[in-house]
């Protein structure tokens, strides 16, 4: 045998051997019990980097276990194939088609999770920019549009110009593309939505269900949903003849409302101030506001700009005309657009109020104050609590009070309506790009907007498109692809050239891996019930309110359409560190990446996978170490040579360990197994604690090595070796596949490792045979003691009592109490 492991030929052999036997192909035994473990679905970029590694091995180890546990196990895998990179390839090379670019590096990538060992079955792969996979995309879409869950409509969107498209809210972080860091402009165009706001409560209420997620992202998900109780309270503007509407938690303070501010964009300004004097000076001011950042303009810190557009509104409290102004400090994208302001208590209004002369009436009194507030006398606005004044009758009440009967009296009055408001918007899907789902509408001068009937999906992207971007999409320049016929009435009729939001594919193929090859529909109810919802998903924590809620969306609404009888996708959910180096993500500017292939060709896939499983616990950060590689290389030889040196030994083994007849050593060894067998267990299946498990299975291979160090052959028990040998190999199987699956063979076992029964540990093993007691004198420990673990209380204390070192405090006092905590410590008080 040789001393080390030839990682080569033992991966080329099992990989081969997997790949002829179908041994990852999903479990189908109505016996056992069904567990779908599932990784966030990649980009296919063409190479794998080391948080990929770090992901797939997770939900490998998870995937391995589950089986020799003796379930039936969906682990499967596809590709997030559409989306800007591809298309932007193209751009950049000229000569190569998105399409084509995908698939190469598809295939590219797939080999390379082969190499890893990664379980997945392939029979279940979906690709999100394949037509069988899209055609249902689109088909959900239209289902959604015939229900009124999509619609079109002018907005102020976010346009970032280096992608040349549009972005939703999410795709927006410090007011720059999420993907590319380009700082976001506003533009106003008509756009499809996905109406996500009808689901906003269910999606708060029903994080009760999802106690296997951390909280820290449930809470981001509050947080960006954002519940607020409140009012809606209409305005009259006497000039329109209309109400101007505004949503308020705060309708204890409308008699303090001494001012209107309007978002410079609402569509009011231009209908307030046409043909005024005021005209010229509101558009230059509009102009202004659109070029301000949102954060700028939403800030604390950031100047409060405004401007009285000339026209009133009337307080509906106490029909007194109060002006309407415009500022910047108001976003048209958040309630309606529109805000009452209460200066006095409301610390922006009270800036703006005092910048531009205008009237400052408390209506809020602090309980501990005397004297009473007086807008014109205030510093600074009052936002606690207290008691009414400046309200008519409803002065003295406190503002819960208040709260309650103005929302009352003032319902009555049909001037205001209690409702909930959220901070959550629309789901902004349309793309101005090439490379993705087209959204299946055809628009007819007579019919409107109109569904591509199901029997007519998918709409193909056509192949031959100028991709170079221009702030429209491309499919516009295609006149084969744009003209087309109205379903309805047959008349000419011109195709929707926005392709949709990539994280619209992505937000339901979980439920596609359930049922991959069917042609009649996207899946069938049985077949994803069989399976939804997914058990464990695994990935980072980036996606904690994008891909997550869209997913929890969807998952709604199919179930909505009866197509599943669950309202979660995901039942547990862990959310994986980065792998930095030199305390930084990897990433080729800092020219700190780790490149997965060439630790595969150096150490090969065991070492790769053990060291980024051992390193960190999964939800931290982990620290790349070549030194870390080195010693997981180091510990797997290690296994190597113990299995095989000691292979005429374990073959000649017969029957079952013997534990009467063990001596001290071995009992020992024998307890360390079935003490590992336990962590191990515990640690993988149920606190997902890889790091630690991988550690106990050390600590049994180095008892093993100095146990074996520590005698003869002569004197060796080997059938206690072979179980050690057979343990040690099942326990690593899920870490290090393809190693455990030579030894296994070795071990002298026909089928595969890991298609056999995890082991089980044997409670009255873990029972150590004696016992470390304390002796304590007054307290302060002096000695320790072994006895035997089922010893009583009075053996314990007389052992005490006569060990050596207790002697002289016995001997210079006068022994008064003697306290014994079982187990654990003997304490003397002496005088």
């Amino acid at each position: 045998m040789q001393d080390y492991y030839p990682f080569q030929k033992v991966e080329e052999k099992w990989l081969k051997n997997w790949e002829e036997s179908d041994l990852h192909k999903t479990g189908d035994d109505p016996d056992k019990e069904n567990y779908y473990v599932l990784e966030m679905f990649p980009y296919p970029s063409g190479n794998l980097h080391m948080g990929h590694v770090r992901v797939y091995s997770i939900g490998d180890v998870i995937a391995r276990y589950k089986r020799m546990q003796g379930y039936n196990v969906l682990h499967p895998m596809g590709w997030d194939a559409f989306g800007l990179p591809a298309e932007n390839a193209a751009i950049k090379h000229g000569n190569i088609h998105p399409k084509e670019w995908t698939w190469d590096n598809i295939a590219h990538m797939k080999e390379q999770m082969k190499a890893m060992g990664l379980s997945y079955d392939w029979d279940r792969e979906v690709t999100t920019a394949a037509e069988d996979y899209y055609k249902w995309t689109q088909w959900f879409f239209t289902k959604m549009f015939n229900d009124d869950l999509a619609y079109r409509k002018e907005s102020t969107v976010n346009w970032c110009p280096s992608c040349e498209t549009v972005l939703a809210n999410e795709q927006v972080v410090n007011e720059s593309c999420e993907r590319c860091g380009t700082e976001v402009d506003k533009r106003d165009l008509e756009q499809w939505f996905l109406k996500i706001t009808d689901y906003a409560e269910r999606l708060l209420d029903d994080h009760q269900l999802l106690d296997g997620w951390p909280e820290k992202v449930k809470l981001m998900q509050k947080n960006w949903i954002g519940r607020s109780e409140g009012t809606r309270v209409n305005f009259k503007l006497p000039k329109l003849d209309k109400d101007l509407e505004v949503f308020t938690t705060r309708p204890d303070t409308l008699f303090g409302a001494t001012y209107m501010v309007l978002a410079p964009e609402h569509p009011y300004v231009r209908e307030l101030t046409e043909g005024t004097d005021k005209e010229e000076e509101v558009e230059t001011f509009v102009k202004k506001v659109k070029k301000q950042k949102e954060q700028e303009r939403t800030s604390a810190e950031s100047e409060k700009l405004g401007l009285f557009t000339g026209a009133y509104a009337v307080n509906p409290v106490n029909n007194k005309e109060i002006p309407i102004y415009i500022a910047n400090y108001v976003l048209m994208g958040y309630g309606t657009g529109a805000i009452m302001a209460v200066p006095a208590h409301d610390q922006r209004d009270f800036d703006f109020a005092r910048k531009y002369d205008i009237e400052i009436k408390a209506v809020i009194q602090p309980e501990d104050k005397e004297e009473e507030l007086v807008g014109k006398k205030m510093d600074e606005a009052y936002a606690g609590d207290g008691y009414l004044i400046n309200s008519g009758k409803y002065n003295d009440l406190s503002v819960e009070e208040a709260f309650d009967k103005m929302a009352e009296d003032f319902s009555e009055a049909g001037f205001l309506k209690v409702e909930t408001n959220y901070r959550l918007r629309d789901w902004l899907i349309s793309r101005q790009r090439y490379w993705g789902a087209p959204i299946p509408i055809v628009y007819c001068d007579d019919c409107g907007p109109v569904a591509v009937p199901e029997e007519d999906l998918p709409v193909k992207l056509p192949h031959d498109v100028e991709f170079s971007p221009t702030g429209e999409s491309p499919l516009k320049k295609v006149e084969s692809f744009v003209n087309t016929t109205c379903p309805e009435c047959g008349a000419p009729a011109r195709r929707e050239t926005d392709t949709m939001d990539t994280f619209v594919d992505s937000s339901w193929y979980f439920m596609r891996y359930a049922d991959p090859k069917n042609e009649k529909q996207p899946f069938t109810k049985k077949n994803v019930d069989q399976w939804f919802p997914v058990d464990q998903y695994i990935g980072g924590i980036e996606h904690a309110i994008l891909h997550l809620l869209y997913a929890r969306f969807f998952t709604k609404v199919v179930h909505d359409m009866d197509l599943t009888d669950h309202v979660e996708p995901f039942t547990n959910w862990l959310a994986q560190g980065m792998v930095l180096k030199d305390g930084a993500k990897m990433s080729k500017s800092k020219g700190n990446v780790v490149d997965p292939k060439d630790i595969l060709a150096e150490y090969g896939a065991d070492t790769a996978r053990l060291f980024i499983l051992f390193a960190s616990p999964p939800e931290k950060d982990l620290e790349w170490s070549d030194k870390g590689v080195e010693g997981a290389d180091r510990f797997l030889n290690r296994v190597w040579r113990f299995v095989t040196e000691n292979l005429d030994l374990i073959k000649n083994a017969e029957g079952k360990v013997d534990v009467d007849v063990l001596d001290k050593e071995a009992k020992k060894l024998y307890r360390s197994m079935h003490a590992s067998i336990k962590k191990v267990t515990e640690d993988v299946g149920e606190r997902l604690n890889f790091n630690t498990a991988i550690s106990a299975i050390m600590e049994l291979t180095n008892e093993v090595y100095s146990y074996l160090n520590d005698r003869s052959s002569e004197n060796t028990d080997a059938v206690l070796i072979k179980d050690v040998a057979e343990n040690i190999v099942l326990l690593l199987a899920p870490f290090a596949p393809f190693i455990t699956e030579e030894l296994w063979e070795y071990l002298g076992h026909a089928g595969n490792v890991h298609q056999a029964v995890w082991p089980e540990y044997d409670e009255e093993a873990l029972k150590k045979d004696e016992i470390t007691i304390v002796i304590q004198v007054n307290g302060k420990v002096r000695d320790k003691i072994n006895v035997a673990a089922d010893a009583p209380e009075t053996k314990v204390k007389e052992k005490a009592m006569a060990a050596e070192k207790i002697q002289s405090y016995l001997e210079d006092g006068n022994l008064i109490k003697t306290i014994y905590i079982p187990k654990k410590l003997v304490n003397l008080v002496i005088q």
